[in-house]
């Protein structure tokens, strides 16, 4: 894992885990290395003095091993360490690691659980990692100021199958929540003192939680009024200028540098509506160049942010998990699934429309609602992202609540609960059995 520093403000996206690309050679017999140490022994007589060296050879060995999920997929990028000898799998989970010692070899990648084997010297290894299951409440900016409302999050998470927290750095106003370093931020005047994200990522890490944080992308009214020049409509960021990605992987990066576990991107995507009109006349393009400009972007905060030991994850609109479409706005689940650790589709029964799989109104069948758009995107996905689902925390009593979270858990998912003001009730979540 890289260390987690910054550049300048903005990390140098080239330190990634170019010292664990795993080796090209496809060796699978077992190879002895050099001799690591040597002892010496005296023996003393009254005649004679003899003096006796040596040496103990440790043995190394070159070992060739694959990395699935418990789905049976190779996963890619996921580091082998086995004592000093360290290497990292190739897109088809392959590895090979040299110089390794029997005993512990340990398998890691953001977003997965760690997983330690132990090697007794087979010539192959296989290794199956499991997805870390998160089940989070948003800490919002209603939220975050108030000391009270936040230990009333945790009080929550400490009684609950809870095991995460979302956190805002960037919303949908465009400014931070915290005083960033990044110069940019200072520059067009979008630093806000509301919260000391350092202070409740301790909180919640003495809890076991896991942190995520979520960042506002390409819709920014402080940022579009602060450079004009990087505007592409309206609030809207021009994201096919590479210069623009600068800003919000930089805020990423101090993320990562700050102690989240996990980026998440929000606004990913280009504008639908009204402005979505306006930005075809300005800029037209095909649904494959969107795509193509949302994919990279994401491959290129991948890079940056597990360099950095870093997860990364997208929120996507829900309507895109069945829509054989991206909708205008870059997103399918098949493309982004290639270069993110987790998708969080947005699947609010209140904001589909009547006659939505044959329901009248929508928002009276939370359960299948989620089920059906759930099922139809999991269903298209080309990686390793795993799907988690944002679910709705408004408008509803317990029982419709849980209706949603039960239908991801059905799926062996994680779920995250939005509600804008931070108003969670305990009946809401599911009670820890332990």
């Amino acid at each position: 894992m890289v260390s987690r520093h910054l550049v300048g403000g903005l990390l140098a996206f080239t330190l990634v885990a170019a010292a664990c690309t795993a080796r090209s050679d496809d060796r699978a017999t077992l190879e002895t290395i050099s001799p690591l140490t040597t002892t010496s022994s005296t023996t003393t007589s009254t005649s004679t003095s003899t003096t006796s060296t040596t040496t103990t050879t440790i043995a190394r060995f070159s070992v060739t091993g694959t990395v699935i999920t418990t789905g049976g997929d190779p996963l890619a990028g996921v580091t082998i360490t086995a004592a000093d000898s360290r290497t990292m799998t190739n897109a088809d989970g392959s590895f090979v690691l040299d110089g390794a010692l029997l005993g512990s070899v340990t398998a890691s990648r953001p977003a997965w659980l760690s997983t330690e084997v132990v090697w007794d010297g087979e010539p192959t290894l296989s290794i199956t990692m499991a997805p870390r299951v998160v089940r989070a409440i948003r800490v919002s900016r209603a939220v975050a100021p108030d000391k009270e409302a936040f230990d009333r999050i945790l009080a929550i998470a400490d009684a609950t199958t809870v095991n995460a927290l979302v956190f805002d750095t960037k919303d949908e106003s465009g400014y931070l929540l915290y005083n960033s370093k990044v110069p940019k931020a200072a520059e067009i005047g979008a630093n806000r003192d509301v919260y000391d994200p350092v202070a409740y990522i301790a909180q919640a890490k003495d809890r076991g939680l896991y942190t995520i944080t979520r960042i506002v992308t390409f819709e920014d009214a402080v940022w579009s009024k602060g450079d004009p020049g990087a505007a592409l409509a309206g609030t809207w960021i021009n994201a096919t200028d590479k210069s623009n990605w600068e800003y919000p992987l930089a805020l990423a990066a101090e993320a990562c540098e700050l102690g989240f576990d996990e980026i998440q991107f929000d606004y990913i995507r280009f504008p639908d509506g009204k402005t979505a009109a306006r930005v075809r006349q300005i800029l037209p393009m095909t649904q494959a160049q969107r795509i193509a400009v949302v994919q990279e972007f994401l491959a290129e905060a991948r890079t940056l942010l597990h360099g950095m030991g870093c997860a990364i994850s997208a929120d996507i609109f829900g309507i895109v998990m069945a829509s054989p479409t991206d909708e205008g706005i870059g997103q399918r689940p098949e493309e982004l699934s290639t270069v993110t650790d987790a998708l969080s589709p947005m699947l609010y029964p209140s904001h589909y429309g009547p006659g939505w799989i044959g329901f009248d109104d929508p928002n009276d069948y939370p359960g299948p609602v989620v089920a059906h758009s759930l099922d139809l995107g999991m269903a298209r996905l080309e990686g390793t992202a795993l799907i988690r689902p944002w679910l709705q925390g408004f408008y509803y009593s317990p029982d419709q609540v849980l209706a949603q979270i039960t239908e991801a858990e059905n799926r062996g998912l994680g779920w995250i609960i939005w509600n804008a003001n931070g108003n969670y009730e305990l009946a809401w979540f599911p009670v820890d059995s332990e």
